[in-house]
């Protein structure tokens, strides 16, 4: 009776999600439908994607949408830039995100890319881009930017595990196709 309840509350938050977003989350449906408690342990990694404190919107999807690129998962780094529109991130900001523009980007914004790029990377700056985002927005700060790339890394690792993960291609920021930087390059259309 419980599952069924909880079930039927679940589908009706992920069609309002595909319809808010404009989202393909069949994978969510099949893991929902599969096994409920791995669904419930999933809703973990969303409360963890949701979490910012201190760190502006711009530097946070900064993190994001630069994993998802990275990720090589255009739907997932297509919904984080239609999620950074929605809390008003400036659409040249996300269009210089996507690209990889760094030197035209706000300060946070680029720091947030940076930062991003060398944790996936374990770059060798990592240690002091680490320390600057400490300088910038504190601990938290660095608690929320972490948070960011990791559960952000999480949705195309199991969409492309359960069969569902689709190349980064092109992605829309405010009605204009921008590459993204960091997508593979035959995966890559005009």
């Amino acid at each position: 009776m419980l599952d069924r309840l909880f079930r039927r509350v679940a589908r009706s938050r992920i069609d309002g999600f595909e319809r808010t977003f404009g989202y393909d989350a069949t994978y969510m449906r099949e893991v929902l439908e599969v096994s409920p408690g791995a669904f419930r342990a999933f809703a973990g990694i969303m409360k963890l994607s949701r979490h910012r404190e201190g760190v502006p919107a711009d530097v946070v999807y900064a993190a994001k949408v630069t994993t998802a690129a990275a990720e090589d998962c255009g739907p997932c780094a297509q919904l984080a830039v239609t999620m950074a529109e929605r809390e008003g991130v400036p659409p040249q900001t996300l269009r210089d995100i996507v690209a990889g523009e760094v030197d035209r980007l706000p300060a946070g914004a680029a720091l947030g890319v940076r930062f991003a790029r060398a944790v996936l990377a374990r770059g060798p700056d990592l240690d002091a881009l680490r320390a600057e985002v400490v300088r910038t927005w504190g601990r938290a700060g660095l608690i929320t930017l972490s948070f960011a790339i990791a559960a952000t890394r999480v949705y195309p690792l199991v969409k492309y595990a359960l069969g569902h993960g689709r190349a980064c291609q092109r992605l829309r920021v405010a009605g204009v196709d921008v590459r993204p930087a960091g997508a593979r390059a035959h995966a890559m259309i005009a």
